[in-house]
């Protein structure tokens, strides 16, 4: 069985699904984005990990484990996980790249993997988003897609703002500020 709980908020609860399950033999059921189920179905979900202690380990994925009942959280164990270090999200950033067709420069590559701090999922989103807004993903469509100044922006910034006076250095900044705007395509 494959489901999320952030799917199936409005439909059966997930506790309903996992009691019909046919329960021969060791099972791992996989709770994906369990801090989007409601109080509710977590207490159902409890009893139904009370019943099943035997023969059947659940995970919890979730992001906010304040979201996740007490109850709940004193029947699990916690594994924290870190964020991924470039060497391991370069990789598979590229192979998605390849497989989707995506045309990514390696400045491109860089900016995403800076951007989304070890998050993979985050890396991900970005990667679809600046595609689908551009069709080329480089560092300027990475940052301008996600409103993160360019590093040469900031570099302009700070000698405008160290080497000229107020009045020049304020029209040139907020020059730059109106051209980032229209850069932003249209949808």
């Amino acid at each position: 069985m494959e489901t999320s709980a952030h799917k199936q908020q409005q439909q059966q609860p997930e506790a309903g699904k996992i009691r019909n399950l046919p329960w021969k033999g060791f099972k791992l059921v996989i709770l994906d984005e369990a801090d989007a189920m409601t109080q509710d179905a977590q207490n159902a979900l409890r009893r139904v990990i009370e019943k099943f202690t035997e023969n059947t380990r659940f995970c919890l994925i979730c992001n906010y484990l304040s979201k996740i009942i007490p109850a709940l959280q004193s029947r699990c164990t916690r594994f924290r996980f870190g964020p991924l270090t470039p060497e391991l999200m370069v990789p598979r950033l590229e192979h998605v790249a390849e497989k989707e067709k995506v045309d990514i420069s390696e400045d491109g590559m860089k900016a995403l993997v800076t951007l989304s701090s070890g998050d993979m999922r985050r890396a991900l989103n970005i990667l679809q988003s600046t595609n689908m807004a551009f069709g080329k993903v480089t560092e300027e469509t990475v940052y301008t897609c996600t409103g993160h100044p360019l590093k040469s922006d900031i570099a302009n910034i700070l000698d405008w703002m160290l080497n000229q006076d107020f009045t020049t250095a304020y029209r040139s900044i907020l020059s730059l500020v109106l051209r980032s705007v229209h850069q932003v395509p249209e949808a």
